[in-house]
């Protein structure tokens, strides 16, 4: 919004706002555009959902820790939503198709994150939608967007998949490419849902992938940066880094209350959105397989599930203490500050090492 009035408006004053129009600069406005709303918005909120009894509902066969976390105001995401939605139509190029995309599936799966949450308060136990209801709707919303984009760009090099370690061999997926895109942006976003079980655990490797798709998405944007890496170049991508950007800075607007012990819980509406846009925004890229080396916390986590469940029922007995994982170290009595800030070291490394895959190709 701000970019169209500088467009129409300010321009005809002075040079000087040209400075708007510099990728550099919007993004460091729209980071702390969203860190700031951010900021504001969490502080009522959870003066707000305390009033309402918004609290967050403990699994009856969590660990007895949890028991201290009744009490606590849930649908924190409320506040990521709309500090990032803000940012987005302040400061990005709302022309931009990529724009829309990801702010799609925010806004969808913030909605279908939002009922779970509220039927989980109103039922007052642990169960919100069904597990089906969830993913069908989870599952019309990616389909619905990746035909969209498929139908948008029907170029050859709009299906080809980038791999790790492997410049020169691209395999072309053609229609199976949307089969692959629909994985990609459900798993993520169940796999964020998965993950957040502990104060701040989630938020942050959000944080660092969001920050390691933001250098992709800059470097997509230039031509002969992005041939020396060889990554696909994509003209639309730098406003992805906006995008990010706000993500960036809504998420550590909600770490400022959600760090231990949480004031507030970000609840489905926060993680199935944020998931979502991770996954949607590594499909834009091309990188895919870049957003399963950087996730892998997340990967790690969903599999520490599947495993659980498909050990119980072939043998009867349980891999973990409890899943997912981060529960399993609860169990075996590390201290859940620990926990967390180890995830975080872990998710910060897998960031970096597949940053480097890029020049390794």
């Amino acid at each position: 919004m701000l970019l169209w009035f500088t467009e129409h408006v300010l321009v005809l004053c002075s040079s000087r706002f040209n400075i708007v129009y510099y990728l550099t600069f919007r993004f460091i406005v729209s980071l702390l555009s969203a860190l700031l709303i951010s900021l504001t918005l969490g502080y009522h909120i959870i003066k707000w959902f305390r009033n309402f009894c918004f609290f967050q509902i403990v699994r009856c066969d969590g660990p007895k820790t949890h028991t201290q976390k009744r009490g606590t105001p849930t649908m924190g995401g409320i506040a990521i939503l709309l500090s990032i939605i803000i940012s987005i139509m302040m400061w990005a190029d709302l022309s931009n198709s990529y724009v829309w995309y990801v702010s799609f599936i925010l806004i969808t799966y913030g909605i279908l994150g939002l009922i779970d949450d509220f039927l989980k308060i109103k039922r007052q136990n642990s169960t919100g939608l069904s597990a089906l209801h969830k993913y069908f709707w989870q599952s019309l919303i990616a389909l619905t967007l990746i035909i969209i984009i498929f139908v948008s760009d029907s170029s050859v090099a709009s299906t080809q998949l980038v791999l790790p370690f492997f410049k020169n061999f691209m395999p072309q997926l053609g229609i199976w490419y949307i089969v692959l895109a629909y994985f990609v942006v459900v798993g993520t976003s169940n796999s964020v849902n998965l993950s957040d079980g502990l104060d701040g655990l989630a938020i942050v490797p959000v944080i660092f992938i969001t920050a390691g798709l933001a250098i992709v998405s800059w470097i997509a944007n230039d031509i002969h940066f992005s041939d020396y890496l060889h990554i696909p170049y994509l003209y639309l991508s730098g406003e992805l880094t906006i995008v990010c950007a706000a993500i960036i800075g809504a998420s550590l607007g909600f770490l400022w209350f959600n760090a231990y012990p949480a004031q507030i819980f970000m609840g489905d509406v926060g993680s199935l959105s944020l998931g979502g846009a991770l996954g949607v925004i590594a499909v834009l890229l091309h990188q895919e397989c870049l957003l399963l080396i950087m996730g892998a916390i997340f990967v790690i986590e969903t599999l520490s599930v599947v495993l659980q469940i498909s050990y119980f029922k072939l043998f009867g007995e349980r891999v973990l203490k409890m899943a997912p994982i981060h529960h399993h170290f609860e169990l075996k009595g590390c201290p859940e500050p620990k926990i967390v800030v180890r995830f975080w070291i872990v998710s910060l490394i897998l960031v970096f090492f597949g940053l480097i895959t890029l020049k390794m190709r």
